[in-house]
């Protein structure tokens, strides 16, 4: 899986797969297609066929006959549209390989609800609901969107994508793979926005300062190349878990399915189950269990009756604040539970309110990305759809709240700010210095400093798809946004009218402007993955100023995907050769695991030992928690 294109990027070969010469196949095809419409031998005696008994065999016979003229990509490579169609067959194991699916058929982009599909039901759709829709012959039919991760070897005039099975084109010549490209994309632009792809439209999705968005080609790159200097590994077909990646320890869960995992950069790391805290210690190859486990008092605290989906490490790691859902639908929490790691008890029950009026939170995170580390820390950032916002656990009364007070304890709005609309804000994530990158529901990434949460200093258009998680390096160079098919990768840096060079979290960027690069499965993977989504995508952990995070990991169902920071940042990559589009990158290593991935995070800088370039990696499932070690001088991908 993953890195290796021995599978994937097969040269698809007429004489592979034993295609004959243009005429033989066509009098081969010829006495297939017109074999059910043949006459009937003549009998023995000497007498006529028998004329057909009913209506019914007649109607069957023109059947076969109009379907069989109806073909008219049939063995005419040169016919308009006309294509080679694969499917790959086999699976992960080591007999698959690409089949032909049809020798010669054609393809069309249609609407749904135009009339020109053969769905009747589709039909009566408005045209407002319409979109549109790939066919290929009579086997491929699917609405085009990112669901179908469309890959493209401009080499091979080949394009490989997902639509219930793995399929791949290949085109009999350069101009139709270009012309298919040019209008699958502009198809997928006018699926994903709603407007036809032009570029007044372009302009009024992305703005006229992020046009190198919607046209890469013409973007300034030089900014990627502030990549540190270290070298770019050689491509290797090894895909699964192999000498530079080895497991070195494994923990079962201990009281309770693992919900969360709330890694320590001190001595200490913490499964969160339903119902308890189990403690790990943190070792230099992962982390191994102390045998300790601190179940949730249920007679003093409601933290117990509920699952938390949220735990944040402070105060020098022996506090940690738990958040659980108001409902199993709903992510929104109205407080939380401040837990004491060295009593073993949840010393205060949180509400959140601002100005006497209950409120929400959908997350909460550090105030910057070393703070868990502060032993005097008091503040957290909290986040809602339209909230951004700076809690504050101290007293403002100077008096300690606990849970002896008659009524829950009241969390101090200390900063923040309360959009009127729009925003539908769903994740955060802090620098080093405590700027902020939040993702939103529409896709859009902004950028705000550590003392303004009013107005972003740069907001990202949205790509079309929501931004389910984010995370930012410790200096705010490079900011990593999930999405349900992807990953997208942006860099912030620019240079300011003066010659500086600045991030997006300190000022406007203008209009040079990086394009993004994405990271993505390759459809044969993305099809073992089933209908599982990426999730939690983040940069491997520093927190100090000079070093650099060298990888990047997310969750999809089973599997812990792996990218080498640098390559993708490399501009010279193969992955990007001959490219449309934004630039996509393909090379991975997944470690898979038997059971889905709860979550899945490097472990902090400081426990990569000389040998390795990397912390472990630790990958922890319902029932236990794994750790892997790089062995290598350099994770090879």
């Amino acid at each position: 899986m993953g890195a290796n294109h021995s599978r994937e990027d097969l040269e698809l070969s007429d004489s592979e797969y034993g295609l004959e010469s243009p005429r033989r196949e066509e009098e081969e095809d010829e006495d297939n297609y017109y074999s059910d419409a043949k006459t009937t031998p003549s009998s023995i005696d000497g007498k006529q066929p028998k004329t057909p008994s009913s209506l019914d065999d007649v109607e069957a016979k023109l059947k076969a006959l109009k379907l069989k003229y109806s073909t008219p990509h049939a063995n005419n490579p040169t016919a308009k549209n006309a294509v080679k169609l694969y499917l790959h067959v086999g699976g992960n194991t080591a007999n698959s390989k690409w089949v032909v699916s049809d020798k010669v058929t054609g393809y069309s982009f249609v609407k749904s609800g135009d009339g020109s599909d053969d769905d009747d039901d589709e039909n009566e759709e408005n045209e407002e609901n319409a979109w549109w829709v790939l066919k290929i012959g009579s086997k491929v039919r699917a609405k085009i969107d990112e669901n179908l991760q469309l890959k493209a070897f401009k080499e091979q005039k080949r394009v490989d994508f997902v639509a219930n099975e793995v399929w791949a084109v290949k085109f009999f010549g350069e101009e139709e793979y270009k012309v298919f490209i040019d209008t699958y994309q502009n198809c997928l632009f006018e699926n994903t926005y709603g407007f036809e792809a032009n570029d007044e439209n372009r302009v009024k999705v992305y703005g006229k300062d992020f046009m190198g968005w919607a046209k890469p080609e013409a973007a300034d790159d030089s900014m990627w190349e502030d990549a540190p200097d270290s070298p770019v590994p050689e491509k290797e077909t090894s895909l699964r878990v192999n000498h530079d990646l080895r497991e070195e320890f494994e923990e079962a869960a201990k009281g309770g399915a693992i919900q969360s995992l709330a890694l320590g950069a001190l001595d200490n790391s913490f499964l969160i189950s339903d119902s308890g805290i189990q403690v790990v210690r943190n070792y230099t190859h992962g982390i191994s269990g102390k045998g300790v486990c601190v179940n949730f008092d249920k007679e003093r605290s409601g933290v117990a009756h509920s699952t938390p989906r949220k735990a944040l490490l402070l105060r020098a790691e022996t506090n940690m604040l738990l958040m659980s859902p108001v409902t199993d639908k709903k992510s929104h929490s109205r407080g939380l539970h401040q837990f004491d790691i060295e009593t073993g008890k949840v010393i205060t029950e949180w509400k959140f309110e601002k100005d006497g009026t209950d409120i929400s939170m959908r997350d909460i995170t550090n105030d910057s990305k070393g703070a868990q580390m502060d032993p005097s820390g008091s503040t957290f950032l909290g986040l809602d759809d339209n909230r951004l916002c700076r809690w504050d656990m101290r007293d403002r009364h100077g008096m300690v709240q606990n849970l002896v007070d008659e009524s829950t304890p009241v969390l101090n709005w200390t900063q923040g700010h309360q959009f009127s609309r729009g925003t539908n804000f769903q994740c955060f994530a802090t620098t080093g210095d405590g700027s902020i990158a939040v993702g939103s529901l529409d896709g859009k990434i902004r950028l705000y400093s550590s003392s303004s949460m009013r107005q972003a200093k740069t907001a990202f258009p949205g790509l079309g798809s929501p931004i389910t998680h984010v995370d930012v390096t410790y200096d705010g160079k490079w900011i990593l946004g999930t999405t349900d098919t992807y990953l997208i990768l942006i860099c912030t840096l620019f240079i300011d009218k003066n010659g500086s060079t600045k991030t997006g979290f300190a000022g406007r960027m203008g209009n040079k402007i990086s394009a993004p690069r994405l990271l993505k499965l390759n459809p044969l993977d993305s099809h073992m993955a089933g209908g599982n989504k990426f999730r939690g995508a983040q940069f491997s952990w520093v927190t100090e100023n000079g070093k650099q995070e060298r990888h990047l990991v997310a969750t999809v169902g089973k599997f812990s995907v792996i990218w080498n920071f640098q390559q993708v940042k490399d501009g010279s990559h193969e992955c990007y050769h001959n490219q449309v589009g934004l630039k996509s990158c393909y090379c991975y290593k997944i470690v898979p695991r038997d059971d889905s991935i709860v979550e899945c995070r490097f472990m902090h800088d400081k426990y990569a030992v000389s040998d390795s370039p990397e912390a472990p990696l630790v990958v922890a499932t319902p029932m236990k928690v794994s750790s892997f070690s790089i062995s290598s001088r350099q994770l090879q991908i």
